[in-house]
């Protein structure tokens, strides 16, 4: 009887072998461009290849100028350029993996003049329009298709992915929204695939038949007049025909408003339209996106639905996923939440990637695994983020930790993201604290307050680090104390209940968090734990009866008539995550959430919430109203012992800034300052 696979089985690809069938997919950096980036991006991924992954996959390298993501994008068209990427491919290779290199043409969403297209368009999300690229000029492109690929190879790469996904170059040519030339490559599917397989054909002649060659098949464009779903398949047989070893798939245009890879999609959402063209093909395809578990990884594997798992952020989140899951330490695997707060929000802003639940991701070299060589007693009052991150790093570091937490539970500020629908996976941290906790025996003292009175019980420790958090904001307002308000945690925590009109004053993170909240139903699942609900809610649809996949959407209706005020009048939800922020507006829009701007509170009382809206005074006959006003910090305790005593003392989290509830940064601090002391 043939043994099913798993994730741990070795995927034979004829002329070589992966090891598991793990693939770190491609994400930019931001290494790739800084000074002495690749050096950095050399130990980045040495430590994901250590760590277990059997495949990785660069972030996207331009094949030519025209084709960069902005004007000091990263590209391989020229041998001096070589020496930089056999740091990465020696880096892998030493630590027992294989490494591809991802060539992107970026079209349209090229962020410089340059930029080019199938035809002349201009994307929703771009800056500049793109010129339409002429017969000449594809000729060249074909060319450094398949230059760079030969380059890559003689670098040490084990293969390339050709990515004709997401909206990029290749799948503008594909798709008739982008494409509407009338030569032959517009028109009929046979001419609009004809660029990627003469790319295809191309880079195969140049690299010879033992070379790995991944293309990653847009199989659901998510816009309206995009591939259907027999030309999907009829173009991945074309692809197995002229040479590619792996097909990857790909899921929504960037442009596309339906999220994809966001902690509200549900895990392994999109898995099905995979094991559809995995029936039509004969070579090895991978499955992508909210996969971040070793039980959903091996679930896929082995039912047949895909050959490889392709994770990305969750490498970012922990280096040892693979081994820790071979080893089954499930429990000590630090899960990706999908928050995007580090990675995606930081790249299109153009900062350097990193982590929410790992700082050390793409700073590798800013940290020390080293054990401290003067190991201290250290206290640390305040079990949150900041606290327990703090905690878990000055431990393996070979400090003696003691956690003082006045509640009953660790996490502080993620006990109240983890009820929001949607934010589900911030219970995944929590596991991990709590596990580390006990994995690294550290002293954690719960329901024990500390208070300006015990100063002889902190002298017995050599660093007191203050993780003590925030506080609510109470704002000055006529009535603030009326029974009909409530503040975000009390309602969050499930210390009281709202009515059927809800008014919620103030519209940042915790307001539209407070309005997800009030807005679903308790009755049924999140759409982020039902994938079905999910799909209909954001206009997918499975039977493919529209290009793109794309279907009128089934929202659920709100549970209450919900206000979602604010002082200012900007857009509500400016400051929301590059990557996320869409998703939350929309989400309240389509669930009919009146969001009110310019407003000035002119009290609460048994009526409601009065307001003035340029200059006319309302009001909003509401059974409550709902405190999201900011926080201040909880560091009075802090300033007492350092202008008191002779402690050593450090203030970190939320107790530190609490201008937003920022796990981001109270994260990176716990860790930054535990590989200081």
């Amino acid at each position: 009887m043939q043994q099913i696979p798993d994730v741990f089985t070795p995927l034979d690809l004829g002329f070589t072998q992966i090891k598991n069938r793990f693939l770190m997919g491609s994400m930019h950096t931001g290494l790739e461009e800084a000074g002495d980036g690749f050096k950095k991006l050399a130990r980045f991924y040495q430590e994901r290849a250590k760590g277990g992954v059997g495949l990785i996959v660069t972030g996207g390298i331009a094949p030519n100028l025209q084709g960069r993501l902005h004007p000091l994008g990263c590209q391989l068209s020229f041998p001096w350029q070589l020496k930089k990427h056999k740091y990465l491919t020696r880096a892998v290779h030493d630590a027992g993996s294989k490494i591809c290199l991802q060539i992107l043409h970026a079209g349209r969403y090229g962020y410089h003049p340059l930029c080019v297209s199938a035809s002349s368009t201009k994307s929703p999300i771009s800056k500049f329009k793109a010129r339409k690229i002429t017969h000449l000029e594809i000729k060249k492109t074909i060319f450094d298709f398949a230059n760079t690929a030969r380059l890559a190879q003689k670098a040490g790469y084990d293969g390339v992915e050709i990515m004709g996904s997401e909206g990029y170059f290749i799948n503008q040519f594909l798709a008739p929204r982008t494409n509407s030339r009338t030569d032959k490559y517009g028109g009929s599917l046979e001419n609009r695939m004809r660029l990627a397989l003469e790319i295809v054909e191309s880079t195969r002649k140049k690299v010879g038949s033992d070379f790995i060659i991944i293309f990653r098949v847009s199989m659901l464009d998510l816009v309206d007049n995009g591939l259907s779903f027999d030309e999907v398949i009829t173009f991945s047989k074309e692809l197995e025909k002229v040479g590619v070893t792996i097909i990857n798939t790909g899921i929504g245009w960037h442009e596309a408003r339906v999220p994809t890879i966001a902690t509200m999609v549900p895990r392994k959402a999109f898995v099905w339209i995979t094991e559809k063209v995995k029936k039509e093909i004969n070579i090895p395809i991978v499955a992508t996106n909210r996969i971040n578990n070793l039980e959903d990884a091996n679930s896929i594997i082995q039912s047949g639905q895909a050959d490889m798992i392709s994770m990305a952020r969750p490498y970012l989140a922990d280096p040892e996923f693979v081994n820790k899951a071979h080893a089954g330490k499930i429990e000590q695997i630090n899960t990706c939440i999908a928050c995007n707060q580090a990675c995606l929000d930081h790249i299109f802003v153009n900062k350097m990637t990193s982590c929410l639940v790992n700082p050390k991701a793409c700073h590798e070299d800013e940290f020390t695994n080293d054990k401290s060589t003067s190991p201290k007693n250290i206290a640390v009052l305040g079990a949150g983020p900041a606290g327990i991150s703090f905690a878990i790093e000055a431990s393996k570091r070979g400090h003696k930790v003691t956690i003082f937490e006045e509640k009953s539970e660790i996490g502080g500020q993620f006990n109240i993201a983890k009820n929001i629908p949607g934010k589900e996976e911030f219970k995944e941290t929590i596991r991990y604290f709590n596990n580390q906790i006990k994995e690294l025996e550290i002293n954690l003292k719960l329901n024990t307050s500390i208070t300006k009175n015990d100063l002889e019980e902190l002298k017995q420790y050599d660093e007191i680090i203050f993780s003590t958090g925030i506080s609510p904001r109470v704002p000055q307002i006529e009535g603030i104390n009326h029974e009909k308000c409530i503040s975000y945690p009390d309602l969050l925590l499930g210390k009281k209940s709202a009515g059927q009109k809800v008014a919620i004053i103030g519209a940042g993170g915790i307001g539209f968090d407070v309005g997800e909240f009030l807005a679903h139903n308790p009755n049924h699942l999140p759409t982020s734990l039902d994938k079905e609900a999910f799909l209909k809610e954001w206009g997918i649809d499975q039977n493919y009866k529209q290009r793109g996949a794309v279907q009128p959407k089934e929202t659920p209706a709100s549970e209450r008539e919900i206000y979602l005020l604010q002082r200012k009048e900007t857009k509500h939800g400016k400051n929301l995550g590059k990557t996320t922020g869409w998703i939350h507006r929309q989400s309240l829009k389509d669930k009919k959430v009146k969001m009110i701007g310019g407003a000035q509170y002119k009290k609460i009382d048994h009526q409601g919430l009065h307001i003035e809206v340029n200059g006319k005074v309302q009001v909003l006959a509401v059974d409550n109203v709902i405190i999201c006003a900011g926080q201040t910090s909880n560091n009075d305790l802090y300033n007492y012992f350092k202008e008191n005593t002779q402690l050593s003392c450090h203030l970190i989290g939320g107790a530190h800034t609490a201008m937003e509830i920022d796990a981001k940064r109270a994260i990176n601090q716990g860790v930054r300052l535990a590989n200081k002391i």
